[in-house]
């Protein structure tokens, strides 16, 4: 479900633990930790917390300091833990227990990559949809029969819970929270400043919306992307986007799935509901228009491509975000 860029700060605990990755405790850092107001984001008030206060070692060597205990979880309103050291290492009593009762609060919890193994310890996935980290996925559904595991997504949202797939997957899941509390406009800001897609559906293929060029294809597989993101009002077939990239069909396509990992109708509706999205945040274009200038044609197949995708409606989303009806 959509919210409302927040109005007051969002207290967002960052569970950290003895050997921890520097670059899994860093992405919920970036994305939520840093000071974004040039872009207009809101500050969020971001506690990095452990077992207890004190210097933690990282599995690269160096030491960090943590300033807060588990009491941290006691106010927040995201609990994110990054990952976990070790998978045949249970998770400590303390913590499992400081979970449980964020989570019973109303506190949604995450867990990324490894991180979901500590949501299932706590029992906060039993009879829920989740991932994790690809290598692991075997071990997890063995050890967590009561959990459905798909290990073939980018990240799951359980509403209350949310788990992610390994390594970048934790930027997707964390951009996808972003774009839950601020919109997709704001998040699609940090995405640019990060220098990373804006938006990876989880449950669906990896779209890439600006690929890097690695061949010459590539290169004329990217000059199509920014063309088609300038005219998504228009009907555009396979056969004709071949022949602007100067490939045959059968070549455009097989490199077009290299590239994004789905095909070019799924990609197109993905671009095309982006752009709906951004229209009805940051306009008060009506939703005939707004479907006509994303492409969709006519109101009623936005309503029902956006249903399809975002479980709720178009009129309802832009309320969330701008107070008022379309």
């Amino acid at each position: 479900m959509t919210r409302k860029p927040p109005t007051s700060a969002v207290t967002i605990a960052i569970v950290a633990f003895d050997g921890i990755s520097p670059f899994h405790l860093s992405v919920p850092c970036m994305v939520f930790g840093e000071n974004r107001e040039e872009l207009g984001l809101p500050r969020f008030r971001t506690l990095v917390c452990a077992s207890a206060c004190g210097p933690l070692r990282t599995s690269v060597g160096f030491d960090i300091d943590v300033k807060h205990d588990l009491r941290a979880l006691d106010g927040a309103h995201i609990v994110i833990v990054p990952s976990w050291h070790d998978t045949d290492v249970p998770p400590p009593a303390a913590l499992l227990h400081a979970l449980r009762q964020a989570h019973r609060r109303g506190a949604r919890v995450v867990g990324l990559c490894l991180g979901a193994f500590v949501l299932a310890a706590a029992g906060l996935l039993d009879g829920k949809s989740a991932t994790t980290h690809w290598h692991w996925a075997r071990a997890f559904a063995a050890r967590y029969p009561a959990v459905r595991l798909d290990a073939d997504v980018l990240y799951v949202d359980q509403g209350d819970v949310l788990t992610s797939a390994g390594t970048a997957a934790s930027l997707d899941c964390c951009l996808y929270l972003l774009r839950q509390l601020c919109g997709a406009e704001l998040a699609n800001r940090v995405a640019r400043q990060l220098v990373v897609a804006p938006h990876r559906q989880g449950g669906q293929a990896q779209f890439v919306e600006q690929p890097l060029p690695a061949s010459r294809q590539d290169d004329r597989l990217a000059q199509v992307f920014e063309w088609v993101g300038q005219h998504l009002k228009e009907t555009h077939s396979v056969d004709a986007l071949a022949a602007r990239a100067a490939m045959s069909r059968r070549t455009f396509t097989r490199h077009f799935r290299q590239s994004t990992g789905t095909t070019v109708v799924q990609w197109l509706l993905h671009q095309r509901l982006a752009l709906a999205q951004r229209l009805l945040e940051s306009t008060r274009n009506s939703i005939d228009k707004i479907a006509s200038e994303s492409g969709f044609g006519s109101a009623l197949s936005l309503r029902q491509h956006f249903a399809a995708a975002f479980d709720t409606t178009p009129s309802a989303y832009r309320k969330q975000f701008q107070g008022s009806g379309g």
